[in-house]
């Protein structure tokens, strides 16, 4: 056992091709979108893209590569499942919405209200029951001892398993940030929805958090990095889970309440602004002649 932990080095570079791939794929895809589709749709004198769209693109393109590829993969795979778990809430709950920020409205009403079968089947899964119960349902699954070993044990399950995460944190993010206002809840049930959404990743982050022992086998293999014990790591890991994704949610929630605020005081100031304004009006145009 001695031997082999004083053989591990975890800053050792490994290749992810089927990361770079996936990269690849999408920044071409956006290029395709913006440079052959969106000169075909968008009007002249009309902005294909935004700045924002652009940097929110950009960003989410840049943070998938960083949280997907070495050595945040290769530490996280192997060494130390905190890490793993920061890398699931950065492909679930940061990338996702940076992506769909970054959709323009004709590029989203050119694949949700196409009449195919799958603009259709889109639709059903970004609906907020199905997206939230699939996506918390997978969550808790990654969690289950099974799953975590079979990811350690086969690469192309793991990447598998990360896809099907991402895909599903995007359909999940639909009702609160889509492109389309057709798509989204109401700010108060995107309230509503996020809390819920906050909620049931507890389950597991507690567990984590208070278990006895070791929990996953395969990162009790004797080395600890960076001194980390693995009671230690799994705390941290449920730490993550718990508080870190929970404020995240949370902001969001609190940011859309004092928005929402914001609308109604200055809703209050304006009416009776204008409602003054409305007499003045009829007051001057409802002049009796006969009075002259």
């Amino acid at each position: 056992m001695t031997l082999v932990i004083g053989t591990i080095n975890p800053w050792v570079w490994k290749p992810h091709p089927e990361v770079w791939t996936l990269v690849i794929v999408i920044l071409l895809l956006g290029r395709w979108a913006v440079k052959g589709i969106g000169p075909k749709i968008v009007f002249s004198g009309k902005p294909i893209i935004t700045s924002f769209q652009k940097t929110a693109f950009f960003t989410a393109v840049l943070l998938l590569f960083l949280s997907a590829d070495w050595p945040v993969h290769d530490v996280a795979e192997d060494h130390l499942y905190s890490v793993h778990m920061f890398q699931h809430l950065v492909i679930t709950f940061i990338v996702p919405p940076l992506f769909l920020l970054s959709i323009p409205r004709w590029l989203a009403e050119l694949v949700v209200f196409d009449s195919g079968r799958g603009s259709k089947i889109l639709r059903k899964a970004c609906h907020p029951v199905a997206a939230g119960l699939v996506f918390n349902a997978l969550v808790a699954l990654t969690h289950w001892g099974g799953i975590v070993q079979a990811s350690a044990d086969s690469g192309i399950f793991h990447y598998l398993v990360h896809l099907l995460l991402f895909v599903s944190a995007i359909f999940m993010w639909v009702p609160v940030v889509s492109p389309l206002p057709e798509l989204r809840l109401s700010p108060l049930a995107q309230m509503l929805y996020l809390f819920l959404m906050s909620i049931i990743p507890t389950v597991p982050a507690a567990w984590l958090t208070f278990a006895e022992g070791t929990v996953y086998s395969h990162y009790d293999d004797g080395y600890q990095m960076w001194g980390i014990s693995v009671q230690s790591d799994q705390q941290a890991a449920g730490f993550i889970m718990k508080l870190v994704g929970g404020f995240y949610l949370w902001g969001i929630i609190i940011f859309k309440f004092f928005k929402i605020a914001g609308h109604h005081r200055e809703n209050q100031i304006l009416r009776p602004a204008v409602l003054k304004e409305t007499n003045k009006d009829e007051k001057l145009f409802n002049v009796n002649p006969l009075k002259d």
